[in-house]
């Protein structure tokens, strides 16, 4: 999904920049969980128009197979990561008055989780919650702040980290029948930091083949 994003925005002119927590081709390596690590990372960047907040890991584990040390990994890559490096932007895209944050949050959210488990539903309601929070605070300086709900991108998170009859049993319920493409995604990341696009904040675009429809 990240590169799809990437690719995406590159093809419409930006100057893009990927952060990883390993080693990766055309990454800054920087451990998001780490405000200190963010902070470094993105003076070093620069100038940042666009906050794409797409990093995540998955736990399928329920409640009482969820130890304390899963459920802390699990919010620090998916909710604390997109807040330190919200936070660190947002000085620089309200002295601009201009900015697009678009944070990756899931129909876990919704959902309660239909094979993901309780920590990582509960990261991606909290993210939800967390883009509404900013989206009202920035709404004023020009920057927008909006989140995405996928469901079932064909990416490894679906066909390493779900068994054959898990997918079959999560096709059944999508309508489109079928499990959505990063470029699918991407294309939502290039439609909400449109210029065109400054009128939608608060907003979570559901991204979900029809599993949901509100």
């Amino acid at each position: 999904m990240g590169r799809a994003v990437v690719k995406a925005l590159a093809a419409d002119g930006l100057r893009v920049v990927g952060l990883d927590v390993k080693p990766a081709k055309g990454c800054l390596v920087c451990d998001i969980a780490d405000p200190v690590a963010v902070a470094k990372t993105v003076r070093k960047i620069g100038r940042v128009d666009v906050l794409v907040n797409n990093a995540g890991i998955l736990s399928n584990n329920k409640a009482q197979a969820t130890t304390p040390e899963e459920w802390h990994r699990v919010l620090a890559a998916n909710l604390d990561g997109a807040f330190y490096l919200s936070r660190a932007v947002i000085p620089g895209m309200k002295k601009r008055r201009w900015g697009r944050i678009v944070n990756t949050c899931s129909l876990a959210a919704k959902t309660g989780g239909l094979t993901a488990g309780t920590a990582y539903a509960t990261s991606k309601g909290a993210l939800t919650s967390l883009t509404f929070s900013l989206a009202r605070e920035l709404a004023s300086f020009g920057v927008t702040v909006n989140g995405i709900s996928p469901a079932y991108v064909n990416t490894p998170m679906v066909s390493e980290q779900l068994t054959a009859a898990q997918r079959k049993a999560v096709l059944a319920q999508i309508p489109v029948g079928r499990f959505c493409e990063p470029e699918e995604f991407a294309h939502v990341v290039r439609f909400l930091v449109h210029p065109l696009a400054g009128f939608i904040t608060g907003e979570i675009v559901d991204l979900n083949g029809g599993v949901i429809m509100d």
